[in-house]
């Protein structure tokens, strides 16, 4: 399964003058935000001089999130570079034939994927995501695939659901999938860990955020039980400075995600990937 930033939609039809495809046709719609806001804003702003290293990226994808957060927590010099990629710019589709993002571009050489890209920056040194035990390694990449095959499908079948059944069913599933990750984590937390940020965290940080600013507004999900092992992590997910300087305001993902709630057309790769019962592209 592709851990890549899916929110790209091929070719799309044309919309109608100054409107976006996922619209269709209707200004009422709302559409994803082609510019960072907030915190996440002033962060592109102070990297946005040019670097060898380049993150291509769009703002409301949670996959660009990922490297953005690990960019910031690793203290690595790099330029931030936000790109359409409902249009699939030229500099995009260089570095990724399917004009997806996250894209790197380091000097002359390009790559995509959110986990290999994740790997990529670790082996550029900064402060460090993976432990350097080869077990725990290994148990990283493993907790980090459950993310991927299991926790991130289901979000977006919750949020795209739009029966009462439906969204039940995925409510329960998703819970269940976080539970298998909060059992694995340190008792004593607040990260997988412990007191670090880590690769695991990272992964998931993405879609804390999202729970609490789409989920929750779109379709209930809850907040952590109170004292619980999962409210403890979220908290520290939303307190760490690479999370909050890579957020934007909650607007902006209310908005982007608005499509999705809608389950409209032509709304991404993972739309479609999601109804016909696909795995993630």
């Amino acid at each position: 399964m592709s851990t890549n930033g899916t929110h790209s939609n091929g070719d799309l039809p044309t919309a109608k003058a100054g409107l976006d495809p996922n619209q269709g046709g209707d200004a009422t719609k709302k559409t994803y935000h082609k510019q960072p806001t907030g915190l996440a804003w002033q962060t592109a702003q102070d990297h946005s001089n040019t670097n060898t290293l380049k993150l291509y990226g769009s703002c409301f994808c949670p996959f660009v999130h990922r490297i953005w957060i690990a960019l910031e927590y690793k203290a690595l010099a790099y330029e931030y570079v936000e790109v359409d990629v409902y249009r699939k710019p030229k500099l995009l589709l260089d570095i990724n034939p399917r004009g997806l993002v996250p894209a790197l571009r380091h000097g002359e050489w390009g790559c995509y994927e959110s986990t290999v890209l994740l790997e990529y920056l670790e082996d550029l040194g900064g402060t460090p995501l993976l432990p350097q035990d080869p077990q725990r390694r290994a148990e990283s990449r493993l907790w980090s695939d459950h993310i991927n095959r299991n926790i991130i499908p289901i979000f977006y079948r919750y949020l795209q659901a739009q029966t009462t059944e439906a969204q039940t069913t995925a409510a329960t599933d998703l819970t269940e999938q976080i539970s298998k990750l909060v059992s694995a984590a340190s008792p004593s937390g607040p990260f997988f860990f412990g007191p670090s940020l880590s690769f695991v965290d990272v992964q998931i940080a993405p879609w804390v955020i999202r729970m609490e600013r789409v989920l929750k507004p779109y379709r209930g999900w809850p907040d952590p039980e109170p004292g619980s092992r999962w409210e403890k992590w979220v908290q520290a997910i939303e307190a760490e400075a690479a999370v909050r300087r890579t957020t934007s305001t909650n607007e902006l993902y209310l908005d982007s995600y608005e499509r999705y709630a809608e389950n409209r057309p032509d709304t991404s790769q993972v739309r479609e990937a999601v109804n016909s019962g696909r795995g993630l592209p």
